[in-house]
């Protein structure tokens, strides 16, 4: 696991040895083990390789950059290859390919010295890379299918430059960009910003499951598939012969994402997804494996109990972590901080917080990450289901009128997920022209309410659905993938891990459990309400009688009482009319008496105004900004 950067320059008087310095520093967080460059000058252009790195594999040799034998291939590579030693075995049987070191890097660089630009689609892992082709004077540079690993990029004048983390980038920039309105626009929506927009103009994120060509001769990039999804089929399989398959794929993938040459164990909520994932990892382990828990004082957020059943059930070391408010708040600000564009993703806290306690323990923890979403575990799964039968029962014009009382579902002291906040979300979410995938995902603003917030609304929504029909749960799983997973539940486990300098792998998100899913009958993955049936049916031999049927609430933070509270007064500092005129982003007449509402607990608009919070606590630090 590390962090890379990379330059390509016109400029032959730049110092890029500097600034790819510099650059590799912002992201010291990311591998404070070791960091490594590359310099050179091709075709008349000065081009710069770098990277950090956090030692998980062949940890005495595995340094970077990798150089082939004759000096013309040069990789930089973040991440992690999971089927590295079988690809290894394929080349040295039909190839005669030596190797240098055990590393999966090296790995990497072989398989492209055979197979070019057709190897990146055999590799299974989370990764972003650079390899230099001085063959062909290009660089080449690759993200994952799902997206787990970071890569932003921007084209100027006389240079291109990439890295994992925006910060990185812009110690490139001799003034900060301006925002991106039609991110702004997604930010507000979605309370995150998926690919290929940044918050910035100029600045672009590489799609997952695609790679980069640049040419270093005339600084032209184009970007292209890295391989095209399988057809979705409903498959004829029987369920019993699907649960036996599911079975394995996820052992089997919990067993490949184990491999390390340092300490393992995993973050272990009690929730279907962690408990599956500590489970295989505990039948593959002769000895006891290490899992950590993060519970909280306040009873209402605290689910410790399901994970200390579980860990008595595999008989794992288990590690409880109980924090309270004031443990979050400290890291409050670096935390949003640290994602470097607005990300209103409240868990981050606590991901970070569970992050930081383990790393004193182990390097790498394996997550549930992606269950949800590869098997179909969000009630909005079947929301489809759900609009269609009540629109065919509620006439509009009812459901008009129950629209007007829905602010009687808002009056909360208590900031968190319960059934009204259910009830709300569900009546906001109907659309009797199917249309409500939109509403349902948009976390915050809806697509109307962007008009009275913003001055500059762009609604680009509606470009990630292409004029598709949202009708079976692959195509709402198939959105998810390329929206919320990899803008929002990637990002901030990414972030917050890294942050604390330690490793997550999400066994679930694997392409041959994906493929095998999508090929799936509906009913096999969500039974009537029942979602991730055939995966809890996969496991629940191992577990106590209906303990997978049991909710999980997932990291709640009280960020609509801190709103409140604590930090109050810098929230009415960003509602300040005089800031907000400096700004020229919001209507002022929509956005202060929003806020206001809620710090006086009138209605309470917790996931709004945190959105607007985070955006406002990024753009005065972005922008040097006083309120």
């Amino acid at each position: 696991m590390c962090g890379i950067n990379g330059i390509i320059s016109k400029s032959l008087e730049i110092d890029l040895n500097k600034n790819i310095n510099k650059m590799n520093n912002e992201i010291i967080h990311r591998g404070p083990d070791d960091e490594g460059y590359y310099n050179d000058i091709i075709n008349g252009k000065k081009i710069s390789l770098g990277m950090r790195r956090l030692s998980i594999i062949d940890i005495d040799n595995g340094k970077q950059p990798v150089i082939s034998d004759d000096g013309n291939l040069i990789l930089v590579f973040n991440g992690e290859i999971y089927n590295y030693q079988s690809l290894k075995i394929e080349l040295e049987t039909n190839h005669n390919t030596e190797f240098n070191t055990k590393s999966d890097t090296e790995v990497i660089l072989k398989m492209y010295e055979i197979y070019g630009v057709e190897s990146f689609s055999k590799l299974d892992g989370m990764f972003a890379f650079s390899i230099l082709d001085k063959n062909i004077g290009k660089v080449f540079i690759a993200r994952d299918f799902f997206g787990e690993k970071p890569l932003y990029y921007s084209k100027q004048m006389e240079k291109i430059i990439w890295g994992s983390e925006l910060k990185s980038l812009m110690l490139n920039f001799e003034s900060k960009p301006k925002i991106n309105k039609e991110a702004l626009s997604l930010y507000f929506q979605l309370t995150y910003i998926p690919a290929p927009y940044s918050i910035y103009d100029g600045v672009k994120k590489l799609l997952s499951n695609h790679y980069l060509e640049l040419d270093i001769d005339t600084l032209d990039i184009k970007e292209n598939e890295i391989s095209k999804s399988v057809p979705q089929k409903t498959s004829n399989i029987s369920f019993k012969k699907a649960k036996k398959i599911t079975h394995d794929l996820v052992t089997e993938s919990v067993s490949s994402r184990s491999i390390s040459d340092v300490p393992i164990g995993t973050f272990l909520s009690g929730g279907v997804d962690s408990s599956i994932v500590s489970l295989c990892l505990s039948k593959t382990n002769e000895n006891p494996i290490d899992t950590f828990s993060l519970g909280f004082d306040k009873k209402s957020f605290d689910e410790t109990e399901k994970s200390r059943l579980v860990a008595k059930a595999i008989n794992s070391k288990h590690h409880e972590f109980i924090v309270n408010s004031k443990s979050l708040e400290e890291d409050l600000e670096n935390v949003i901080l640290n994602y470097d564009e607005p990300f209103a993703d409240s868990s981050a806290l606590p991901t970070y917080l569970v992050s930081k306690l383990t790393s004193s323990h182990v390097k790498v923890a394996l997550t549930g990450d992606g269950g949800d979403e590869v098997f179909g575990g969000y009630n909005k799964h079947y929301m489809g289901k759900i609009n269609s039968i009540y629109t065919k029962t509620i006439p509009k014009s009812i459901h008009s009128n129950f629209l007007k009382y829905i602010k009687l579902l808002t009056i909360s002291r208590e900031d968190k997920r319960g059934k009204r906040y259910k009830l709300r979300k569900l009546l906001e979410s109907v659309n009797y022209n199917n249309d409500f995938y939109k509403n349902i995902i948009s976390l915050a603003f809806k697509s109307g309410e962007l008009k009275e917030l913003l001055f500059d609304d762009v609604n680009v929504l509606d470009s990630f659905f292409m004029n598709k029909k949202m009708s079976s749960i692959n195509d709402f799983r198939n959105l998810d993938k390329n929206i919320s997973l990899e803008g929002d539940m990637l990002v901030k486990v990414d972030r917050a891990s890294m942050y604390a300098s330690i490793e997550c792998r999400s066994p679930f998100l694997n392409k041959k459990i994906w493929h095998f899913t999508n090929s799936l009958p509906d009913d096999y993955l969500i039974k009537g309400w029942n979602k991730k049936y055939i995966l809890k049916q996969a496991f629940q031999e191992y577990f106590p009688d209906k303990f997978l049927e049991k909710s999980k609430m997932g990291f709640t933070v009280p960020v609509g009482d801190w709103l409140r509270t604590n930090l109050k007064n810098e929230l009415r500092d960003y509602i300040d009319i005089d800031f907000l005129n400096v700004q020229s982003l919001f209507r002022i007449d929509y956005i202060v008496p929003l806020v206001q509402n809620h710090i006086d607990a009138k209605v309470d608009n917790t996931f709004r105004v945190w959105s607007f919070y985070c955006f406002q606590k990024w753009y005065t630090k972005v922008y040097n900004i006083k309120q």
